[in-house]
C-alpha cells in the first residue's frame, strides 16, 4: 500500500488560497508529482498549493517544508501556505513563533492572534540569474516583454523579482478590465523565464493600497497569492509608487506587506482551517509508490 494512504491532512485556505497541509515528519516518503496531482483529484484535498512537511534539516527550525502546485510541479515559496503551516505547528501550544524551511530559504512565522499570521519573507531579489531569467537583462525593474490586449492598453515592461520564486508584474490603470486567463499562460511559459513565473497585474489605488490579480505558475489565476503580493508591493515600492507599509487587495482579501529597512518583506494575513480529513488509499492506485 502507498506510504501516504489513510494519512491525515489539513485543508486550509490563507484569503481563499487552497492549501493542503500534510505532515511527513518522522517518515522518509518524498511526494512525487504523480501522487501530489492524486491528491489533488480528491475532492476534498484539492489544493492550489500542497504543504508537505518533513524532517527539520537546518537546526532551530520545526520543519522543512515541500511545495507542490495544483499541476504536481513544485514551487520554491507559498506566503499563503507558509501561514497555514504555522498555524498547524503552533496550534495547541502557547507558543508564538515557527520557523520553517523551504528551498527558497529559512521563513520565521509569528503568530499576531489565533488565525492572524505574519511571514517573514526574507529579502526581495532583483538580478537576473536569481529571478531567474533565461538571458542576462540589464534594467530587470522594466523587462523586456510586451503582450497586446484587445482594446486596452498593452502590457510592457513588468517589474522581475523573486521572492523566493520567479514574478513578472505589469503595473495598470485597471487590473480587472485585462483577461487573465488569457494572457497568463503565454506570459507564464514566456522563454525569458526557464522556471516560468507568476504574472500579477497590479493597479495602485493610492501610497498605501495596490489592488492585485495573479496568474501562478501551474495553479492559474488565484484567490491569493502571497508571495505575488510581496513581490507587487516591493515592486510598487521601488518604482516610487508606494510607501513602506502597503495593503494588497486581493480577489480572497487583504494582505499587509511591509519592505523593512533591513531588506526583508514581511507579510500578515489570516488563515482559516476548512476541514481534516484523511486520503483515500485508492487515490494512489496508478501513483509511484
Amino acid at each position: 500500500m502507498n506510504t501516504l494512504a489513510n494519512l491525515p491532512f489539513l485543508k486550509m485556505n490563507g484569503l481563499g488560497n487552497e492549501i493542503i497541509v500534510l505532515d511527513l515528519r518522522g517518515r522518509s516518503h518524498i511526494v512525487t508529482e504523480r501522487e501530489a496531482r492524486a491528491i489533488g483529484r480528491f475532492e476534498r484535498a484539492r489544493f492550489e498549493q500542497l504543504m508537505v512537511l518533513h524532517d527539520p534539516v537546518s537546526e532551530g527550525t520545526d520543519a522543512f517544508v515541500r511545495i507542490y502546485n495544483a499541476d504536481g510541479s513544485e514551487a520554491g515559496a507559498c506566503g499563503n501556505g507558509t501561514r497555514c503551516v504555522a498555524w498547524a505547528i503552533l496550534r495547541g501550544t502557547d507558543r508564538r513563533q515557527a520557523v520553517v524551511e523551504t528551498a527558497a530559504g529559512v521563513l520565521a512565522c509569528t503568530r499576531q492572534d489565533d488565525t492572524v499570521f505574519t511571514v517573514d519573507m526574507g529579502a526581495p531579489r532583483f538580478a537576473w540569474e536569481d529571478i531567474p531569467l533565461a538571458h542576462p537583462v540589464t534594467e530587470t525593474a522594466a523587462l523586456p516583454l510586451h503582450r497586446e490586449a484587445e482594446g486596452l492598453p498593452a502590457l510592457e515592461k513588468p517589474f522581475g523579482v523573486s521572492m523566493g520564486n520567479p514574478h513578472a508584474i505589469f503595473f495598470v490603470s485597471d487590473a480587472a478590465a485585462y483577461d487573465l486567463a488569457a494572457i497568463g499562460p503565454s506570459l507564464e511559459h514566456d522563454p525569458l523565464f526557464p522556471e516560468r513565473a507568476n504574472i500579477s497585474l497590479a493597479q495602485v489605488l493610492d501610497s498605501e493600497h495596490l489592488l492585485l490579480r495573479v496568474w501562478e505558475r501551474g495553479a492559474g489565476e488565484t484567490r491569493a497569492c502571497g508571495s505575488g503580493a510581496c513581490a507587487a508591493a516591493v515592486a510598487a515600492m521601488a518604482r516610487g509608487l508606494a510607501g513602506r507599509r502597503l495593503e494588497v487587495q486581493l480577489p480572497g482579501g487583504a494582505l499587509t506587506i511591509e519592505w523593512r529597512d533591513d531588506g526583508h518583506v514581511l507579510m500578515t494575513g489570516p488563515t482559516e482551517l476548512e476541514w481534516a480529513d484523511s486520503l483515500p488509499p485508492a487515490l494512489f492506485q496508478d501513483a509511484a509508490a
